[in-house]
């Protein structure tokens, strides 16, 4: 069984929602198992059982929030020397244009290493069907992908 974490923050309730749909598309494939964490809970023994990771976020001042950043912050020096190299996704809850947030998560993953392998979803402005749609699909994708050794 391959193991999917989903981290995220969410401070509008926006990205909660992204995260909810994320979650929902990630447990339709059976032989992955899905851990859904608030950033504040989620540490360095969680991205040590995972095989795969979604990272969501809102779009604060053109960046991530502090509570994904604070989740790097407290992983990163610990992390890096293992050279986890899980493939990754992302999700941003965005009021312009999240390239920002994406860009900087980028960076910081690539640290890791990480290899991101799905596009980001950037869902500007008020969270529609469409958007849940997307979440659900990216949280399905990865987990597929993970199960068929895609990853």
């Amino acid at each position: 069984m391959k193991h999917l974490l989903i981290v995220f923050h969410s401070q509008s309730g926006n990205t909660a929602r992204l995260a909810a749909a994320v979650a929902e598309g990630a447990r339709q494939e059976s032989e992955t198992e899905t851990r859904l964490l608030r950033a504040f809970d989620a540490g360095l023994d969680d991205l040590l059982w995972c095989d795969g990771l979604l990272i969501g976020t809102p779009e604060n001042f053109g960046y991530m929030s502090g509570a994904v950043k604070d989740f790097f912050d407290r992983t990163y020096n610990d992390a890096e020397p293992l050279s986890l190299q899980r493939p990754y996704g992302l999700f941003v809850s965005a009021g312009n244009d999240g390239s920002g947030a994406v860009r900087e998560i980028d960076r910081i993953l690539r640290g890791y290493p990480m290899k991101k392998v799905v596009e980001p979803l950037i869902a500007k402005g008020e969270i529609t069907a469409a958007h849940l749609d997307a979440a659900t699909e990216l949280g399905l994708t990865l987990a597929a992908g993970l199960a068929f050794g895609i990853y």
